[in-house]
């Protein structure tokens, strides 16, 4: 039967797994309440208390006081009642204590079957809840297994693995088992099957807990990642703005020699890297954002939210990237559509919109990091001078 050692075991659990010992005693008084009921018959009305400070364990059993007994498992009559207690009245519940030797066996297996499910529930439960704050972040786990293109990482300091599936992974990367990986916990929910952590590589908040890994004044706020627009595999673009006149925001994402972009280029498998820096002029930004390409103008329809770029004919393939990556990326960086022309595209293009401002850039305005000289207004395409 439920004895001493059994309650401090209870005790035991609550202080070395963090489980609280008031639900198991909930959850075992109807388990056990649940099998009394099945042994001497579910119509009967009975409740199974745990007492953990007397180290014991009572069966109650409960009838209504009748006129007449139509259920003997449920009621009693008047006269029976009052045997046990003269004040006993017509309605009144009658309360008594059975006998729990014979119960002994079955409420010893049941207690440990339900002690252990419990305790795989709640451990299950208190690992989701501590996995839960890690959403978000970046981790160092180690391969533990490969299956038909998906790795299954372990999570550090956990029973729970990471799932990354084909399309979480930076193409062209290679895993082996015991391989250490850097993952971006993307979500964690709880299934039928337990905890599952979804882990990737590929998406843009890996890039930017990179960031914030490798150059402390994006950790500490003095720099801000405005935005990240990514082909995992190919080439990100991030723009990144500070409001210290001090600071060179993308001198110091680069680092000393490069060391800091360098050590994320590597982490992100060779992934080219341009870095913009943010401007609230949507011209100077569309411009830089089309980095590596030069570009003499930029006009713009704010209704539309769209923008026309204009380039030198020898840079119209650098401004528009392999496939269109160059340009794509740069409107999902700036938030603008962007068509890009040609120099030459110029004279011989139809009338625009006169809507349009047009403003060129100077020839020499965009350097390495990006900076832009002062504008120049250009009449619209489609006036005539």
């Amino acid at each position: 039967m439920i004895n001493k050692d059994f309650f401090q075991a209870l005790d035991d659990l609550q202080a070395e797994k963090k489980i609280d010992k008031e639900v198991f005693i909930q959850t075992l008084e109807t388990a056990l309440t649940s099998a009394y009921k099945k042994m001497y018959g579910e119509a009967k009305s009975a409740m199974v208390k745990l007492n953990p400070e007397k180290n014991t364990i009572k069966i109650y059993s409960y009838k209504t006081i009748v006129d007449q007994v139509e259920d003997p498992d449920k009621e009693i009559s008047l006269a029976e009642a009052r045997l046990i207690k003269k004040s006993f009245k017509i309605g009144d519940i009658v309360q008594t204590e059975e006998s729990t030797k014979e119960f002994g066996r079955i409420a010893a297996q049941t207690a440990k079957q339900v002690v252990m499910q419990k305790l795989k529930e709640m451990e299950r439960q208190n690992a989701l809840n501590e996995l839960s704050e890690k959403e978000d972040e970046l981790l160092t786990t180690i391969v533990k297994r490969i299956d038909n293109g998906t790795v299954y990482v372990q999570i550090s300091n956990s029973h729970t693995e990471g799932v990354m599936l084909p399309n979480d992974q930076i193409p062209g990367e290679k895993f082996n088992v015991g391989d250490r990986v850097k993952v971006y916990v993307k979500k964690i929910k709880d299934s039928f099957k337990g905890t599952q952590i979804q882990v990737t590589r590929s998406n843009i908040g890996f890039v930017r807990k990179l960031f914030e890994l490798e150059i402390p004044e994006i950790a500490n706020g003095e720099i801000s990642i405005k935005n990240i627009a990514r082909d995992p595999g190919n080439r990100t673009k991030v723009s990144v703005y500070t409001s210290k006149p001090n600071i060179d925001p993308i001198g110091t994402c680069v680092g000393f020699h490069g060391q800091r972009i360098d050590t994320i280029v590597s982490e992100l498998n060779g992934e080219k890297i341009d870095l913009i820096e943010f401007t609230e002029d949507p011209l100077e930004y569309i411009a830089r954002a089309l980095s590596p390409a030069k570009v003499l103008s930029v006009e713009t329809n704010e209704s539309l939210k769209a923008s026309r770029v204009i380039v030198p004919d020898d840079k119209l393939s650098l401004a528009i990237g392999k496939n269109g990556q160059n340009v794509r990326l740069a409107a999902r960086l700036t938030g603008w559509k962007i068509e890009v022309k040609s120099e030459s595209a110029l004279s011989t293009n139809v009338k625009k919109d006169t809507e349009y401002e047009l403003t060129e850039l100077s020839d020499d305005s965009f350097d390495t990091l990006g900076d832009l000289e002062e504008l120049e207004d250009l009449t619209p395409i489609g006036d005539d001078e």
